[in-house]
């Protein structure tokens, strides 16, 4: 059974930090690239940042690059999210991804966690 479970969400004042972590089983996790998405009220699912699983490249939207920092573990299946000088326009709901293009291809989703950014 595939699961994606996100932990380290909460509430934080702007200027703050969260690490967001992502425990990944059932699936070869070394095989797969690992993303961040996340969602706020109103908006459309976007994608925060990814690592892939070749050679640990990484990729951030251009709202979070130099603030976000994306990292993997393979030997414990984790992905994390390290989030510095949070603004109140990071607040949303963030979801690990696990993708792998070639085949056989799969997607997979945890079930989100939330970050507010509130004084």
């Amino acid at each position: 059974q595939v699961q994606l479970v996100e932990s380290g969400g909460g509430l934080v004042q702007p200027g703050g930090s969260l690490r967001l972590s992502c425990a990944a089983s059932g699936f070869t996790f070394s095989l797969f690239a690992m993303n961040w998405y996340r969602q706020a009220p109103g908006k459309e699912r976007e994608l925060v940042a990814g690592i892939i699983s070749t050679d640990d490249s990484t990729n951030y939207a251009d709202s979070v690059k130099g603030r976000f920092t994306i990292s993997r573990d393979n030997a414990k299946n984790t992905v994390s999210l390290q989030m510095n000088s949070l603004k109140p326009e990071d607040t949303a709901v963030y979801y690990c991804n696990a993708r792998r293009d070639r085949f056989p291809r799969a997607t997979y989703w945890g079930q989100g966690t939330q970050v507010t950014v509130s004084s």
